[in-house]
């Protein structure tokens, strides 16, 4: 997520297992899976809070293609956090007529990656064989 969204020579970007908000997942004392109640307490994110989470990233890799991959019992975030951050994706993709160029699968399973539809949005973005 970070290097396609400060590097313009990727064509696209899949985020598998991770995408959501971010801000949240880092700081939220009540989500048992937050870095505040792991052995990950201490995230060096520096004001990532008020700057970027996944959203703000993939607006920096709008127009170019972008996908989300999301087990259902991943325990990075639930999947209401990971809907709501892709609902912003997908409204500014919508403003400019560009929603095919998106995607989120769904899959029964935890932090790991399904592929099936990821190699669908590669055949078709940017047209692999």
């Amino acid at each position: 997520m970070r290097v396609p969204s400060v590097l313009e020579g990727y064509c696209l970007s899949i985020c598998s297992g991770d995408f959501g908000d971010w801000t949240v997942k880092v700081v939220d004392t009540q989500f048992k899976g937050s870095f505040v109640n792991t052995i990950e307490w201490e995230m060096p994110y520096f004001n990532m809070g008020n700057t970027f989470s996944y959203a703000e990233m993939v607006y920096l890799i709008f127009p170019r293609p972008f996908m989300v991959e999301r087990g259902h019992d991943d325990l990075v975030q639930p999947d209401s956090w990971v809907a709501s951050e892709f609902a912003k994706v997908r409204y500014l993709y919508a403003q400019f007529n560009l929603v095919d160029r998106i995607g989120i699968q769904y899959f029964n399973g935890g932090h790991a990656s399904k592929n099936d539809e990821t190699f669908e949005f590669l055949h078709k973005h940017p047209n692999w064989p």
